[in-house]
This record gives structure tokens, sequence and C-alpha cells, in this order.
């Protein structure tokens, strides 16, 4: 039995839609290049990718269905299904899941009582667990709808779900204000924030994040002792512009490794001269 052909939007939505899409289109050389942002821009309608929204792609893009499906379901951003307005999702990679990630995401399948890629019967959360978002001097990280929340804790992330559940104010640890799954969607297509505030916020690096460039570059960091204070690295053309190295209490400048230190990283030699106990060089084949 054919296949039956996918229902296309309201005449109205139609024409909404459209004018949107033609922007997007508009911004590149070749319009097949459209297609992701596009997808959002259906998703935004919709809160997931349906039928609907792949042929109207594949209409305006000249493309067949079968095209767009293939890509719609090759990356995870675009949801197969209706999900929830807030996408909460648990970092289980290495250090989240060693900080407490785990037991977060344990926590809450508990507490919202879904499972991985399920959403609450409101229809207000959808909970998935989430490989590395590059946050991990926070770790454990939750994010909701691709917005920090850092440093959590399972009383914290069940207490987030709370409120996002009872529509309360919910600010993330840093970044844009906080907004729905189908609004972010639109902001992927490429289209800008207009909300208060959203404009200056961002989610760049925090103060974990700058330590190790703060050591690199010699200056003191709050916390920690006269050990990390760095002195900035040498270059061929002599030392490195910056403050003067300073000592250690052991009295040998913070930036030279001890002697005998098997750390390559911390002492300026070859990686193959770094390790006494294990040295680099030819293999007894290449040698004979």
């Amino acid at each position: 039995m054919p296949a039956l052909p996918a229902p296309d939007y309201p005449a109205d939505v139609r024409a909404r839609l459209e004018a949107d899409a033609r922007e997007v289109i508009g911004r590149y050389p070749g319009a097949r290049s459209a297609l992701l942002p596009l997808l959002h821009l259906v998703q935004a309608e919709e809160g997931h990718i349906t039928r609907t929204g792949i042929r109207f792609c594949a209409d305006l893009l000249d493309l067949t269905t079968a095209e767009v499906t293939a890509v719609s379901t090759f990356y995870s951003m675009y949801r197969r299904r209706p999900s929830g307005d807030y996408q909460v999702g648990v970092c289980t990679n290495t250090l989240c899941a060693v900080m407490g990630g785990d037991a977060i995401f344990e926590e809450l399948k508990e507490h919202l009582g879904v499972d991985n890629g399920q959403t609450t019967d409101d229809g207000k959360v959808t909970l998935e667990h989430i490989e590395c978002n590059a946050a991990c001097d926070f770790a454990p990280v939750v994010m909701v709808n691709w917005e920090f929340f850092d440093n959590q804790t399972p009383a914290s992330a069940r207490r987030l779900v709370d409120d996002l559940r009872a529509g309360r104010t919910v600010e993330p640890t840093r970044g844009a204000p906080l907004c729905t799954f189908k609004e972010t969607a639109r902001m992927l297509a490429g289209f800008p924030d207009e909300r208060p505030g959203a404009v200056e916020a961002t989610g760049g690096a925090g103060p974990a994040s700058l330590v190790g460039l703060r050591l690199a570059k010699g200056e003191a960091v709050p916390g920690r002792g006269a050990d990390h204070v760095v002195a900035p690295r040498s270059t061929a053309d002599g030392p490195a512009p910056g403050p003067a190295a300073e000592q250690s209490p052991s009295g040998r400048p913070t930036g030279q490794a001890p002697e005998g230190h098997p750390s390559s990283h911390d002492a300026p030699q070859q990686t193959s001269a770094s390790d006494d106990h294990h040295p680099a060089g030819p293999t007894a084949e290449e040698g004979e």
C-alpha cells in the first residue's frame, strides 16, 4: 500500500514559515546548505521534526524527503517525537559522572518517573543523558535547552526540575535567560534572541575555566599557594613577556620541574626524554 502524502501546514502558517525560510536560504550560496537551520525552523513550529516539516524543507530546497529525513535522523539535536518544553540533559561523561552526574541522572529518573529520552506527563520536561558539554571544570553539569547549570547535586537538580514544572523563574549559572525548547530552536535557525537582557548575556568561560590561563601568564590565583604561580614559558628569542619567575618554598622557580620529574609538560624537554624508566628509541627491528 503506498504511503500517504505528508500533510501540509495551514495556509497562514505555511506563508509565515516560507517568509522565514526564504530569509535563511538567502544567507547561503547554495540553497541546500540551509537544510540544518530550516530543520531548526520547523522544529520551532512543532517542537519536533514531523513529516510535515520534512516535506516543507524538501519543497523549499528542492530535495527529496528521503534526503531531508536522512539528515534529520542523523543529528541528535533534532527530535523525532514530541518532547517537553524543557530538555533537561545530565552530563554522564567521565568527569561529570565521577563527580556525581550518574547519581543526578538516577535521582531525576526516579523523581520524574521517566527514563532516558522520555517526557513527563505534563509535557514540561524531557530527561536525557548527554555527552561532554565542554564544561568539565564545573562538573557535574546539567543543561536545560542547552543553557548551563553548573556544579549540580541530586538535590539541586531535583529542585531545578520542580521549578521548571511549576513555572517558576529559573536562572542558568551563566549565559542567556532560559527559554522554551521551541524558542531555542528558532534561535538555532538563525533568528536573534530579542528578549531583554539576552543580547548582553554570554555563556563564556567562567572563573574555573580561566585558572589555567592565569597560571600560564604567571598570575596569582586566589586560594592557591605560591607553587601555583607559574613563570611564563620561554621562547626561542628569550623569556616570554610577563611577570618575572617567582620562587616556590622549595627555592626553585615555579615554572621549573624538580630534577627527575617524569612530567614532560612541566619540564622543557622532549617527551622521549621525560621518563628515565621508559626511554623512547628505535625498536629492536629498527636497530638491526
